[in-house]
């Protein structure tokens, strides 16, 4: 079957409805998994034929805010606590001013190399290639005999929260996945795998929000263009399956190693680059 094909099954006056579900359930369950959740929302925006135009562009992005407000409706009494005694307490400012450096290197390529990366980067083939490069990058990282030093997202270094964020950039280019690198460079600077992946979602919010809001204000006149209800039921649905996530990733990576992960990056890669180039 061609992709071509694949788009004409859901084809009718809800179909941009049963896309827009489809691409909210497949954010929420890869936003905070380091599969790359803009990888998957492009490939599957070309298998359902909606990734034209510039709102086909726009959508993954927009819709990040359904996950990020389940990762922030589950953090809301750390992130009072943190916002309480921020000014009061030098742990918690330490780790304000940790999470901001972690922020600081992403948000300035953003702005400078947004529009060049939305244009020339957001391809499926460099998707495919990424997804395939950064499964044996998790497979490496998990036969490595890495010795942590850090236990608790809270206690980094301040010159390892802004290394972290260096990581974090190469995940502007699709298919590297936002938490993937920021866990694996975390991981390389000494963090445990649990507090790694639990920085990565502390790093999700500012990163995340501050993408939507620049992103929405890019799009403010597609969004005056009637796909707001589009929008709504892929935030709904990125709401409830990133919740899902959220609740049982960090359990997971305690007692599991990355290998999952890895090879479904592998198989959806190596699937993709065989989809483009055979059918």
């Amino acid at each position: 079957m061609t992709l071509d094909a694949a788009s004409g099954l859901l084809s009718g006056p809800f179909a941009d409805l049963i896309k827009a579900a489809i691409l909210g359930i497949v954010e929420g369950l890869t936003e905070f998994l380091p599969v790359s959740s803009t990888g998957h929302l492009l490939l599957m925006e070309q298998f359902l034929g909606w990734g034209d135009g510039a709102f086909g562009k726009s959508f993954a992005i927009l819709i990040q805010l359904g996950a990020i407000l389940a990762l922030l409706t589950i953090y809301f009494g750390r992130i009072w606590s943190l916002a309480t005694n921020m000014f009061s307490r030098w742990e918690a400012t330490r780790f304000v001013i940790g999470i901001l450096l972690a922020f600081l290197p992403a948000a300035v390529i953003g702005v400078i190399a947004g529009g060049y990366i939305k244009t020339y980067l957001f391809d499926v083939r460099i998707v495919c290639i990424t997804l395939i490069i950064g499964g044996f990058v998790l497979l490496l990282v998990d036969r490595m005999n890495l010795k942590p030093r850090y236990f608790e997202s809270t206690g980094f270094s301040l010159p390892m929260y802004f290394l972290i964020g260096i990581c974090q950039c190469f995940a502007m280019i699709p298919g590297v996945s936002r938490s993937g690198a920021t866990i694996v460079g975390a991981m390389m600077f000494g963090a445990d795998r649990r507090s790694a992946a639990e920085f990565s979602f502390w790093l999700a919010m500012p990163t995340m929000v501050g993408a939507f809001a620049y992103e929405a204000f890019k799009s403010r006149h597609e969004l005056a263009n009637g796909n707001m209800l589009a929008i709504a039921v892929g935030f709904i649905f990125s709401f409830i399956f990133g919740w899902i996530v959220v609740k049982t990733f960090l359990s997971y990576v305690q007692r599991h190693s990355f290998a999952l992960f890895a090879w479904w990056r592998i198989v959806l890669g190596t699937l993709g680059v065989v989809a483009i180039y055979l059918l």
